[in-house]
């Protein structure tokens, strides 16, 4: 008697609940079809009606943003977006998170998310070039957050830095939110000719579907549906859903495919990221228009005796698809065999639009494509105001005992861990190779120089912004900090602002108070980006970080790519020598402390109306500031945000390895709270330093364009002063400063 394999059987109710499918989904599934699905097509449905794959709770929301603008050239909807420099060049960019996997297996987990990202940006044809991560982990005195940490760095230093490609910022914050989700949210950005650009479409019926780089293996199976979960008890159980990666196997692999890029030979690549073979086939499929047949036993497979189940749902790393015209792979798989990768025809494309599943010739599986990408049901989740509104109240100067003394206050902010260096985090990451980082981690944004045969060389300036706090206070209000933020770290620079990546790490969905919170900070986002005039061109959702119903703050993620015509004209945000003149432009508001990061270190509060945001002089301050950029009358610019003036000022005087230098600054008016005045976190603000020689003509560009100049000093001294508030020794301030991870990183 033949017994039937596990893969073929009947798939019932109960293994759609197993695998994460609503009974309506799994209804409507055999309703479409007319005909019950087998394990095979249950896990393929599992996989693209995950929240990862589908974006099915926050499609509703997520078309509010503004996507178009005369740069964008491909927008939301493929592996990342192009967005036109100029001179027929182009970036492709993305953020995307890996958090579950990180939390599971943190080096793996991180690695194996900065391997996804780089494929998603060069298999649109682009060569990448600058890498960038955003961290959150729960509290730094628990021992699994210090593991979780070193370990997850440890996984993004390894496959960047094998990978030659620099990493050259980001961002790292700490709260007990955290403590059983932590967040791992990587960038990249690629160069390509914008007449070079690669599409994930399945177009031509009869050209071949060619399967490349590495071999198909058991690990990663289920990834995409587990990234879709809320973790419980069993989270360690899922070790095996995380991948395995392998840097310098995907180093032949992008080789491999932009010499591939150049043959004449390709219509479509898609990378088999989150779902594998899957997603790669079926989203082909559905944009093309067409169908897919595959072969799924000429797929190469590391491991014996792997059945179509598997083969569709592993994520093994570094493997393509791609779509060849008729008749010319031989010359692709010639390619591939050359830097010692696989390189297997697979398929063909075929009219009709089912993705058709083959097993050593039997048909096991045919599914139109569009019902399982484009057709996925879409979810608007009910929202309920959270009840603890009472969090935006503004606070009373007489809740906040002022300190006794304001230097030690102040020496204590700068060596907390959610203020200090991050020296020990980047100082494992390379951004020096390639040579073509102009400003280096520890600025308010990473710059990298594109190479150039004309006169000058173009600059792309990158930031990383999010602040959690004030999202989790208000989502829609500091969504729409959070991108002002990032405005005026791509501003201090220097560079203009091109397009956003978003990446919203959220709770689950189906909470009416945290879908308030989704719902909340896409609106705040969507209104923010049309106040700037910035596109939202890529971006990834990231639900159900959360564990045994615990969420954690919300973390709408923000990548902000902007552009410097000259490179050479990139602004550092450190001091540079003693005599120049330092200048703070903006107003500090001492109702401005709501939320901030002083009250939260040093009081234990996180609540409080947050800063105003005045869409309008933010806009009119970064174009003062990029205005004197282009002239070369910044020595150095530094914008005020998390920790106000006091965080600020100090890490103006600090250079990593380097003496600190000292610094004086009078402010032009006297308020009432000096610790508010020194840490409020006012918006609009930047700390400029200036020649001598240059200092009134800054000064009286400042009058012109409107604004003010609200405090005035110079570099030198021995100390770090704000007259009549407070003053540290420079010296202790970088002691405090640079060794705030320290104890975090011993092991």
């Amino acid at each position: 008697m033949t017994t039937t394999p596990a893969w073929k059987r009947v798939a019932t109710e109960a293994d759609a609940k197993e695998h994460g499918l609503r009974q309506s989904e799994f209804e409507a599934v055999t309703k479409a079809l007319g005909r019950p699905i087998n394990m095979v097509e249950l896990g393929i449905c599992s996989a693209l009606f995950s929240e990862h794959c589908s974006y099915k709770s926050t499609k509703v929301h997520l078309r509010g943003l503004p996507t178009k603008g005369p740069r964008v050239i491909i927008g939301p909807g493929e592996n990342a977006c192009v967005v036109d420099i100029g001179d027929n060049e182009a970036v492709v960019f993305k953020v995307e998170s890996h958090n579950h996997p990180s939390f599971i297996e943190p080096f793996q987990g991180a690695a194996t998310g900065v391997g996804g990202i780089l494929r998603d940006v060069f298999t649109m044809g682009a060569r990448p070039v600058a890498l960038l991560n955003s961290l959150r982990f729960g509290d730094p005195s628990l021992p699994k957050s210090r593991y979780l940490l070193r370990r997850a760095v440890n996984g993004i230093g390894f496959y960047g830095n094998c990978m030659g490609i620099p990493t050259i910022g980001g961002e790292l914050s700490f709260h007990s939110s955290f403590n059983g989700n932590c967040l791992v949210n990587a960038f990249a950005l690629g160069v390509v000719r914008q007449d070079e650009v690669f599409l994930g479409t399945a177009a031509g019926v009869g050209n071949v579907v060619l399967y490349v780089g590495s071999k198909t293996g058991r690990d990663g199976i289920h990834g995409a549906s587990m990234s879709s979960e809320e973790f419980g008890d069993d989270s360690d159980a899922k070790r095996p859903t995380v991948q395995v990666g392998d840097p310098f196997q995907e180093k032949l692999l992008l080789e491999a495919c932009l010499e591939a890029f150049k043959s004449g030979c390709v219509v479509g690549v898609q990378d088999m990221g989150a779902a594998g073979l899957t997603s790669s086939s079926f989203e082909m499929a559905d944009r093309g228009g067409n169908g897919v047949r595959m072969h799924l036993d000429r797929v190469p497979q590391r491991e014996a005796g792997m059945n179509p189940y598997e083969i569709m749902l592993s994520e093994s790393q570094e493997r393509m698809l791609f779509i060849v015209k008729a008749g010319q792979e031989a010359k692709l798989i010639e390619i591939f065999k050359r830097w010692e990768l696989d390189a297997v025809a697979i398929g063909e494309v075929i009219a009709g639009g089912n993705v058709e599943l083959f097993w050593h010739g039997e048909l096991v599986s045919s599914i139109p494509a569009h019902l399982l990408t484009s057709a996925v049901p879409e979810y608007n989740w009910p929202t309920t105001a959270p009840s603890d509104l009472a969090l935006r109240a503004p606070i009373s100067g007489r809740e906040i005992p002022a300190p006794e003394d304001l230097s030690h206050a102040w020496l204590s902010l700068l060596g907390h861990p959610n203020t200090c260096s991050r020296h020990a985090v980047y100082n494992q990451y390379d951004s020096t190779v390639r040579g073509d980082t102009v400003v280096h981690p520890g600025s308010d944004a990473g710059v990298v120089r594109l190479k150039s045969s004309r006169g000058c060389e173009k600059g792309i300036a990158i930031s990383l912004d999010c602040n959690s706090r004030f999202c989790a206070i208000d989502a829609h209000q500091g969504a729409a900090l959070s991108l002002a933020e990032s405005c005026r770290n791509i501003a201090a620079t220097g560079a203009s602002p091109l397009g956003i990546s978003d990446c919203l790490n959220m709770p689950s969905p189906e909470n009416p108070e945290t879908m308030w919170q989704i719902a909340g900070s896409i609106k705040g986002l969507g209104e923010a980006a049309r106040a700037f005039d910035i596109p939202v061109v890529s971006g990834n959702v990231s639900l159900y970080n959360q564990t045994h119903g615990q969420g954690i703050q919300p973390t709408p993620l923000l990548a902000l790519v902007g552009l410097l015509e000259d490179a050479s004209k990139a602004v550092p945000s450190h001091f540079r020598r003693p005599g120049d003149v330092v200048l703070l432009i903006g107003e500090t508001h001492e109702a401005d402390i709501g939320g901030s990061a002083y009250l939260a270190a040093l009081h234990g509060i996180e609540r409080g109306a947050l800063p105003k945001l005045d869409f309008v002089l933010e806009r009119k301050t970064c174009e003062l500031i990029r205005s004197l950029a282009d002239k070369r009358l910044l020595v150095s610019c530094h914008d005020l945000s998390e920790g106000g003036l006091g965080v600020a000022f100090a890490e103006c005087c600090f250079r990593d390895y380097e003496a600190p230098l000292g610094a004086s600054l009078t402010l032009a008016r006297k308020n009432t709270r000096p610790d508010f005045a020194l840490f409020s976190e006012s918006g609009a603000r930047f700390l400029v330093s200036v020649t001598a020689q240059d200092a009134a003509a800054v000064k009286a560009a400042v009058q012109a364009a409107g604004l003010i100049v609200s405090g005035e000093g110079s570099v030198g001294g021995e100390a770090i002063t704000v007259e009549g508030v407070a003053s540290i020794p420079a010296a202790a301030g970088f002691k405090a400063w640079f060794g705030g991870l320290d104890g975090i990183f011993e092991a």
